[in-house]
């Protein structure tokens, strides 16, 4: 499902994605994006989340949780969840993603799409790279209330620091410093 050549394509969407700056920086939000996409979907072999029993709807932001919708659970390289955000990737895209959020899950080029837009839009994970915030900035901003505040770093959270880690050394790039939560 995920393939070189759909990711390239949803990168066209966004010019900035890991062409700002600094070649060491770009290099740093390739490690950090890719870190943070091996563990959400298990090395690249997840497209829906495992758990599908949560149903990610808050409808205290005015979106609406249509009935007969599909539940918001995380779909796609990001995970994207919950309502809003599937409200807000669709009107970005001009598609109703709150009607059908599964098309996240069957369209390779969308499912890439989301999450770079996620990426770049929705979770100031671009701007915590590129302004030198640190990796840890990106675990926050993607799931940090399930992996941060725990006093330790969770494995979760863990995980995407080693990947990230490893990524960098592939990469030939310091991975820089605030690596944890």
């Amino acid at each position: 499902f995920y393939t070189y050549n759909d990711f390239i394509a949803a990168t066209k969407y966004y010019p900035t994605f890991e062409s700002s700056r600094s070649l060491d920086v770009q290099k740093r939000e390739l490690a950090a994006y890719f870190a943070n996409v091996k563990q959400e979907t298990g090395t690249l072999q997840y497209i829906r989340e495992i758990n599908r029993n949560n149903v990610y709807c808050d409808t205290s932001r005015g979106i609406p949780c249509p009935a007969g919708t599909k539940a918001y659970y995380g779909r796609g390289p990001l995970q994207l969840t919950w309502n809003y955000n599937y409200d807000a990737a669709g009107k970005a895209f001009n598609m109703n993603l709150i009607q059908n959020p599964d098309q996240v899950a069957q369209n390779g080029v969308l499912s890439w799409r989301s999450s770079v837009w996620f990426w770049m839009q929705n979770s100031n994970c671009h701007t915590a790279i590129t302004q030198n915030q640190g990796f840890g900035a990106t675990i926050r901003a993607i799931n940090g209330g399930q992996e941060c505040g725990k006093g330790s770093e969770t494995q979760p959270a863990q995980n995407r620091i080693n990947y990230y880690k490893d990524f960098c050394s592939q990469l030939g790039v310091s991975p820089g410093g605030n690596l944890g939560c």
